[in-house]
């Protein structure tokens, strides 16, 4: 039996991967806090704001959670939901969309991933991270975006070191994708994010990717015997 859980995934990349998962024949949790409806067969919604730790943590620990995971032979996390914002040089960053960037893009992940192979011992599991060249690149205006994709990449390195029975991880770039998180770099305003044109260029020359192109070629090498063998990937590599 093959399960899959990800977060974010009720638009763009995220949705495109649900497909993906689906179509290889996996039973697909998605994790969310919008989008809950989609009456898409083989998939199970549960609203859920990753900014909340609390309940974050609730899920982690409960039976659902494990009960989702039982008996799968193969099993796969995508940790894929993640926020750019707050979008502006340090000293004018608010402290509250700091703590929320925390909480969405490193810690609800750390938790997941460690409820993830806890409970699927003795299966076949896969961690992915969905990070970004911020993590490998330090750019104007992101620092704590490129501080959270920066400790996603450390702890899929981590996770190796562990060497736990049939666990392999990766944390894979995705490019730069036309979806929602560019409509909000986009917005930012000029004198807080210096890049801003140059975003707004890659937009209007088309030079965005298409989300659900991206998000087959992630998800089919997910799926590939050549995943895990590096651990810092970048879709435009695949």
């Amino acid at each position: 039996m093959k399960k899959a859980i990800i977060t974010g995934h009720s638009k763009g990349l995220g949705a495109g991967m649900v497909s993906c998962l689906i179509e290889a024949g996996y039973e697909v949790l998605g994790l969310s806090r919008s989008g809950i409806g989609s009456d898409i067969a083989g998939l199970t919604e549960l609203a859920l704001d990753l900014g909340d730790t609390d309940a974050v943590t609730a899920l982690a620990v409960g039976a659902e959670f494990a009960g989702f995971l039982e008996g799968a032979s193969e099993a796969v996390l995508i940790n894929n939901a993640g926020i750019v914002e707050p979008i502006a040089p340090i000293g004018r960053q608010d402290a509250g969309k700091i703590a929320q960037s925390l909480a969405v893009n490193v810690t609800a992940a750390l938790i997941l991933s460690d409820a993830f192979v806890a409970a699927t011992e003795g299966a076949e599991r896969r961690v992915a991270h969905i990070s970004s060249g911020a993590g490998r690149n330090a750019y104007t205006g992101w620092s704590v975006y490129c501080a959270t994709k920066a400790a996603m990449d450390m702890h899929a390195r981590a996770m190796v070191e562990d060497a736990v029975a049939g666990l392999k991880a990766e944390s894979i770039a995705p490019g730069v994708i036309d979806t929602g998180m560019q409509a909000t770099i986009r917005s930012a305003p000029e004198e807080d994010f210096a890049l801003l044109d140059q975003f707004k260029s890659m937009k209007a020359e088309g030079g965005l990717a298409k989300a659900e192109d991206t998000a087959a070629k992630i998800c089919a090498h997910i799926l590939s015997d050549q995943f895990g063998a590096e651990i810092l990937t970048d879709v435009r590599t695949f």
